[in-house]
C-alpha cells in the first residue's frame, strides 16, 4: 500500500512540532486492537494530554481527513484495508486518576479495571461492576458500559469533552442522556478526555469479594486468555431477555458453537464471543456473524443485532450486522 502523500506527512511533522508525540505513519491497526485483525492506518498517534487531542481534531478537520478516536479497540472490528486517515488512540499516556473525598476525576484514558481497583483502595463503591471490563473509560462512558446490567452513567457527575470543532466542553450527567448501553455521546462525534465520577463509600473487604466472584465467573464462561476476540458480538436487550434468553444462550441453542468460518470461531467456551483461531480476517468474522443471525432467525425466529462496531476503510462506523 502507497505511503500518504509527503505534503500529508510534512503538514502532520509541522502541526505537531513541539508536542512531544511520536506519529505512526502505515501502522498495523490489528496491533491496536483486541480481535488483533486490521490493515494499516495512514497515521496513528497517542496523544498525551486534552489540547494535544484538541490540536489533532482542528487539523483533520482543516484538511478534511477521517478522523477515528479509539480506546483499546475492545469493541471494534476494523477492515481489512485498514483506515485512510488519522487514528487518535486515547490510552495510556492520558490515563491519570485524582481521589478526592468520594469524587474520583480520571482521564479518557484510564484502564478501566484499573479504575475499579483503584476506586475500591479509597473505600468508594459503585464500579465493582467494571472490574472485568477490558477497555479504556472514554469509551465505556460513551457507551454507558458495565455489568450486570448496570452501566457507568450512574456514578458520572461530568464528562469533559473535545467537541468537533477542537474546543473543550464540559456536560452534566443530564446531557449526557444516559440509556441501557448508549449516551448522546456516541451521536455527537465528540470525543471525551476527561470523566468526574461520585461514588458513595463502601466496604472494601466486601467488595473485593464482589469483584473476585466476577472475575471467577468470567475465568470460567468466557475465552481463555490467548484466544483474541471483541468480548460480546451480539446485543442484549430487555425485550431479548424477556422473550428468549441472552445471546450466548440463544447461540448454543442453535447448535453454533465451535462454528468456524476461515480463522474466525464461535467460541466453544461462551455463544456470544467469536475468537480469532489465527490468521482471521475482517472478512471472516463478518461472514460467521452473518451466518449466525441467519440460523438463529431460522431457528429461533429473533433478528439479532451486535454491538460490535465495524470501521470501514473509508472512516464509516456501523454495527457489525449492517456492513
Amino acid at each position: 500500500m502507497p505511503a500518504p502523500p509527503y505534503s500529508f506527512r510534512d503538514e502532520i511533522l509541522e502541526i505537531l512540532d513541539g508536542l512531544p508525540l511520536d506519529p505512526a505513519f502505515d501502522e498495523p491497526l490489528a496491533s491496536h486492537c483486541s480481535w488483533r485483525i486490521g490493515g494499516p492506518a495512514d497515521l496513528l498517534i497517542e496523544p498525551r494530554s486534552a489540547e494535544q487531542v484538541a490540536a489533532i481534531i482542528r487539523f483533520a478537520r482543516k484538511r478534511s481527513m477521517p478522523l477515528l478516536v479509539i480506546g483499546q479497540g475492545t469493541n471494534l472490528l476494523f477492515d481489512d484495508a485498514g483506515f485512510r486517515g488519522i487514528v487518535l488512540k486515547i490510552g495510556r499516556r492520558l490515563s491519570r486518576i485524582d481521589i478526592a473525598g468520594d469524587k474520583i476525576l480520571a482521564e479518557a484514558g484510564v484502564w478501566v479495571p484499573h479504575l475499579a481497583r483503584q476506586a475500591v483502595r479509597a473505600g468508594l463503591s459503585g464500579l465493582e461492576h467494571i472490574i472485568g471490563i477490558p477497555g479504556t473509560l472514554g469509551g465505556l462512558v460513551a457507551m454507558n458500559g458495565g455489568s450486570q446490567r448496570r452501566g457507568i452513567g450512574d456514578n458520572v457527575l461530568r464528562v469533559t469533552v473535545i467537541d468537533r470543532d477542537g474546543e473543550q466542553v464540559v456536560l452534566g450527567r443530564e446531557e449526557c442522556h444516559f440509556g441501557y448501553r448508549s449516551s448522546i455521546l456516541q451521536k455527537t462525534g465528540a470525543v471525551v478526555v476527561g470523566v468526574e465520577l461520585q461514588c458513595p463509600p463502601g466496604e472494601p473487604a466486601r467488595m473485593r469479594r464482589e469483584m473476585l466472584a466476577d472475575l471467577r465467573e468470567r475465568r470460567r464462561k468466557f475465552p481463555r486468555k490467548g484466544e483474541p476476540n471483541c468480548g460480546s458480538v451480539f446485543l442484549s436487550t430487555a425485550q431479548m431477555h424477556a422473550t428468549v434468553g441472552p445471546p450466548g444462550r440463544i447461540i448454543e441453542e442453535a447448535g453454533l458453537k465451535g462454528c468456524r468460518i476461515g480463522g474466525a470461531e464461535v467460541s466453544r467456551r461462551h455463544g456470544n464471543f467469536i475468537v480469532n483461531r489465527g490468521g482471521a480476517s475482517c472478512r471472516d468474522v463478518l461472514a460467521l456473524i452473518a451466518h449466525i443471525r441467519r440460523t438463529v432467525a431460522m431457528k429461533i425466529g429473533f433478528d439479532m443485532h451486535c454491538e460490535v462496531l465495524h470501521v470501514g476503510a473509508d472512516g464509516t462506523i456501523r454495527a457489525a450486522d449492517q456492513v
